[in-house]
């Protein structure tokens, strides 16, 4: 238990520092890999310009380029708070043994951090989303599925 709290406490600490230096929201995060923390990550959104540059998603940024691989086996990732959607997909796709969060969605609602609409917006069909998505170039686009399924030196993710 003194790791797992040595390891939260550090994604804390990220999220404060980084938080108070004008880096961006609240959110830090921590790759842990045989007991030793590979990569860190801090919310960045502000200060890159860049949506997507949420704790958890940078630190799998990093963490996957230190080990050179797309996916995180054998890791744990700590993080400052319940994943949104869009982290809880990078997890999912990094493939990570174990989450551990500190602060719940609720409590980054609490804070001006409400990430329900996204979890409502996913169950809507397309056609009742907020945002207008309209599916066209089908076919055209098929053939890249085409060729991915016919190739024969690809790596599966």
């Amino acid at each position: 238990m003194a790791l797992h709290k040595k390891f939260m406490s550090h994604a804390i600490r990220l999220s404060i520092t980084k938080m108070v230096e004008g880096k961006g929201g609240p959110f830090g995060a921590v790759v842990v890999k045989n007991g030793k923390i590979i990569a860190e990550g801090f919310n960045k959104v502000t200060s890159t310009n860049d949506p997507s540059a949420h704790a958890e998603v940078v630190a799998i940024r990093n963490a996957c380029k230190k080990l050179k691989s797309f996916q995180l086996t054998g890791c744990e990732i700590y993080t400052s708070c319940e994943p949104c959607p869009m982290c809880l997909g990078a997890i999912y796709w990094a493939r990570p043994d174990r989450v551990y969060f500190a602060n719940t969605r609720e409590d980054a609602a609490n804070i001006g951090f409400d990430d329900q609409f996204i979890y409502e917006e996913i169950n809507r069909s397309i056609q009742k989303r907020k945002f207008k998505m309209k599916q066209f170039m089908r076919k055209e686009a098929m053939r890249a599925f085409d060729l991915w399924k016919k190739k024969g030196d690809k790596v599966g993710y």
